[in-house]
C-alpha cells in the first residue's frame, strides 16, 4: 500500500469518524476506524446539512451520491403558537445555492452513513473493525501505542501517529483516555420519529422545512423523499430527574388553555412511534494531549437548535484530517486544529443556546420574538448566517495530498 507511513486510528464509525477516516485516506494515510457495534449504524432520524458542510463532503467527492438520497427544501416555515399561516418563510432551495454556491439539504442520518462507508470501503488505506469490545491508548515521545480487543476475542497491539476519539457524546476517549469531564444534561428532551410522507400534507409543507413554535417546546418538520418518509422532532424542558428515571411513553405538551391544531395533529399521527432523546452536551476544556485527540461531539457536543452538530463535526475532520498529515506531530497538529476550531465552534454553541431560549418563550414574550422575526424579512437569516453557511474548511494551498490508494473492488 502507497501512502505516507502515518498511520491514524480513529474510535468511532460515525460521521465525525467515517468523514475524517475519508479526509485522511485521500491525503495517504493508512486508517484504523474502530466501531464497537457489528455494523454501521446511525441511531437518530433526519439531520440538516447546511452550505458549510456540504461544501466540505462535495470535496471528498461526495456530491452525486448526496443529491441523490438528500433534498433543497425551498425555504423554512416559521408558524407561531396556533398562527394559521407561516408568519414568514425563510428562503433557502435556489437562493441558499446562488449565495452560498452549495445546496442547504436535509437527508436522514443513516443514508449520510452509508454514503460515507460505501466512499470509505473504496480505499485500501481504510480499515474498519466492527464489534471491538475495548481499547487503550497510551501517547508517548514516539507517537501512540494503541491495543485493541477484538470481537473474536482477539487482541492486537500496534503503533500509531495519533489516535482521535470520535466516539460521539458518551465519548470513552474523551472520559477514559484524557481523563475529561462527561457530558452534561441541557435540560431538554426530544421525541423523534419519521412517517409516511403524506401523513402531514394538511399540516405542512411537503416542499420545505416547517418550524412550530410553542409555549416552552417546539418542532420542526421536514420531508425525506428518499425515504418516502417526513422527519419529526419535538422538543421540550424536562427536569432531570424526569428526564432519566421516569420518561414519558409519548410527548407530554405543557397545558395550554386553546389547543394547538398542528400540534395536535402530529402527536395523533405520530402516536406509538416516537423515540425518546435526552440531550446533553459537552464542552471539553481541551480536545487533545499529546497525540490523542477529539473530534466532533466527544469534543463539543451542542445543542441542535441551529442544526450544526454533525456540520460541526464534518468541519473538524476537513480541518484536522491535512493538519494530522503536514505538522511534524501529532500533538502540533491537534493544538494547532483545536485553535482554529474552537472560537468558531464556541460561537456556534452560543447561537444555538440562544435559539433554544427564543424558540420556548412564553406570551407575552414570544410577541416580541415573532416581531423581531417577521422583522428580518424572508432573506435577513442568510445575511445573519454568513458567517457560518459561507465557510470554507477547504486545507490551506500548500497542503497538497499523495496519490489516493483505491482498492479494485467496487463500492459495496
Amino acid at each position: 500500500m502507497s501512502g505516507t507511513g502515518r498511520t491514524i486510528y480513529i474510535a468511532g464509525a460515525g460521521i465525525a469518524g467515517l468523514t475524517l477516516a475519508l479526509a485522511l485516506a485521500k491525503f495517504g494515510a493508512s486508517v484504523v476506524v474502530l466501531e464497537r457495534n457489528k455494523q454501521v449504524q446511525e441511531v437518530g432520524a433526519g439531520l440538516q446539512l447546511s452550505p458549510n458542510a456540504r461544501r466540505a463532503l462535495n470535496q471528498l467527492g461526495l456530491d452525486k451520491a448526496l443529491q441523490a438520497r438528500s433534498f433543497a427544501p425551498q425555504g423554512i416555515d416559521v408558524i407561531p403558537f396556533r398562527a394559521r399561516k407561516p408568519l414568514v418563510t425563510l428562503q433557502l432551495g435556489e437562493e441558499v445555492e446562488k449565495r452560498f454556491g452549495t445546496p442547504y439539504v436535509v437527508m436522514h442520518r443513516a443514508d449520510l452513513v452509508e454514503v460515507l462507508y460505501r466512499a470509505c470501503k473504496r480505499f485500501a488505506n481504510i480499515d474498519i473493525l466492527f464489534g471491538v469490545r475495548s481499547y487503550d491508548v497510551v501517547s508517548h515521545a514516539r507517537g501512540i501505542s494503541v491495543t485493541v480487543d477484538e470481537a473474536d476475542g482477539k487482541s492486537r497491539s500496534a503503533r500509531a501517529h495519533a489516535f482521535v476519539g470520535a466516539d460521539g457524546v458518551n465519548s470513552r476517549t474523551r472520559t477514559d483516555i484524557l481523563m475529561g469531564e462527561p457530558a452534561t444534561y441541557s435540560g431538554y428532551v426530544a421525541w423523534r420519529t419519521t412517517l409516511p410522507i403524506d401523513a402531514l400534507q394538511s399540516v405542512v409543507s411537503s416542499s420545505r422545512t416547517t418550524l412550530l413554535l410553542g409555549p416552552g417546546y417546539h418542532a420542526v418538520c421536514y420531508p425525506l423523499p428518499y425515504r418516502k418518509r417526513i422527519n419529526v422532532a419535538l422538543f421540550a424542558r424536562e427536569k432531570a430527574d424526569a428526564a432519566f428515571n421516569n420518561p414519558p411513553k409519548a410527548p407530554k405538551l405543557p397545558w395550554s388553555m386553546l389547543p394547538s391544531r398542528p400540534f395536535q395533529a402530529i402527536l395523533k399521527a405520530a402516536e406509538g412511534t416516537w423515540g425518546y432523546w435526552i440531550m446533553s452536551t459537552v464542552a471539553a476544556e481541551s480536545w487533545h494531549d499529546g497525540g490523542i485527540g477529539l473530534i466532533g461531539d466527544a469534543a463539543h457536543a451542542m445543542l441542535p437548535f441551529q442544526a450544526q452538530g454533525a456540520v460541526m463535526a464534518i468541519e473538524d475532520a476537513a480541518i484536522l484530517a491535512p493538519l494530522l498529515m503536514t505538522e511534524p506531530t501529532a500533538e502540533t497538529a491537534f493544538a494547532r486544529y483545536e485553535s482554529l476550531r474552537k472560537p468558531r465552534v464556541d460561537r456556534v454553541v452560543k447561537t444555538a443556546k440562544a435559539n433554544g431560549f427564543a424558540f420556548h418563550l412564553e406570551w407575552p414574550f414570544s410577541l416580541g420574538r415573532d416581531l423581531v422575526i417577521a422583522a428580518q424579512g424572508n432573506l435577513g437569516h442568510l445575511k445573519r448566517l454568513e458567517w457560518l453557511y459561507g465557510y470554507d474548511p477547504a486545507p490551506e494551498p500548500n497542503i497538497t495530498a499523495p496519490p489516493r490508494p483505491i482498492s479494485s473492488d467496487p463500492a459495496p
